[in-house]
């Protein structure tokens, strides 16, 4: 626990200091493409991952690193950090609060310690393995019990339009079932709003390792059940479904009915 506490400290303080820089956004952005023309990096995105890196391997030079924007290298130490720099493109794009800094730190064991900070809305959720979750240094707990028909739950929807259209055949069965459904814009502040209360639920396809790496430790931690599923359809890539314990199996029941993912 001990290396855990020092590690999520030093991520901290790397948040923060990633979140000074962008914070101020620039008037002009540079944009490039990645899996197609809705999905994209800004210049923010790349200066953002390059301090972050910088930071880490000032302190930790034998550490992995697995970044969105392509920072990775083998761990020598065991410690591998999983950054997104920006999730939350878009929402930081149109100057929309809700993007975030994510710094996830695994060891063999798995997710050893992780922030997540939220510097539009002054949120920063931390926790590390075995030591609770804290939004701005107060212990938090997922909303528990909760069922289905009152609960909150967030979402987010693919770059891909075909695969929007499984998407939405899915929210059209979900709808009537729920209290409310929720679309903020980046995963990773999402699955913290589990932990913290502010959603009862959350799941999303197409999600990658960065933006649940840090948050799913602090949902964790904080009570929450999360389940990673992959290639629930089409081939895509990882489906994350976030919840507290009561609410958590009947919500995945219903996003697998049907098979519409």
């Amino acid at each position: 626990m001990a290396l855990g506490i020092e590690l999520l400290d030093l991520a901290e303080s790397i948040a923060l200091k990633a979140g000074k820089l962008l914070i101020n956004r620039p008037s002009k952005f540079e944009l490039d493409q990645k899996s197609g023309v809705f999905d994209f990096a800004t210049q923010m995105d790349h200066e953002s991952e390059k301090l972050i890196v910088s930071e880490i391997l000032n302190s930790r030079p034998e550490d992995g690193l697995l970044g969105e924007e392509g920072a990775n290298r083998i761990s020598k130490t065991g410690i591998t950090w999983v950054i997104d720099p920006i999730d939350g493109t878009v929402n930081y794009l149109y100057g929309i609060p809700g993007w975030c800094i994510s710094i996830g730190i695994k060891d063999e064991s798995g997710p050893l310690a992780g922030v997540v900070y939220s510097p539009a809305t002054n949120s920063l959720w931390k926790a590390s393995r075995g030591g609770g979750a804290f939004l701005n240094g107060s212990p938090i707990a997922c909303n528990e019990p909760v069922a289905l028909n009152r609960a909150l739950v967030g979402s987010g929807f693919a770059y891909d339009i075909e695969k929007r259209k499984f998407q939405a055949a899915l929210v059209s069965r979900l709808l009537p079932e729920i209290r409310d459904l929720r679309r903020l814009g980046a995963c990773a502040v999402d699955i913290c709003h589990v932990a913290s209360g502010s959603l009862d639920a959350y799941f999303e396809a197409g999600v990658n390792e960065w933006d649940y790496a840090a948050a799913g430790l602090i949902a964790t931690e904080a009570g929450a059940v999360i389940s990673i599923e992959e290639g629930i359809w089409n081939g895509e890539k990882n489906m994350v479904i976030v919840a507290g314990p009561t609410l958590h199996p009947d919500l995945s029941a219903h996003i697998h009915a049907g098979q519409a993912y």
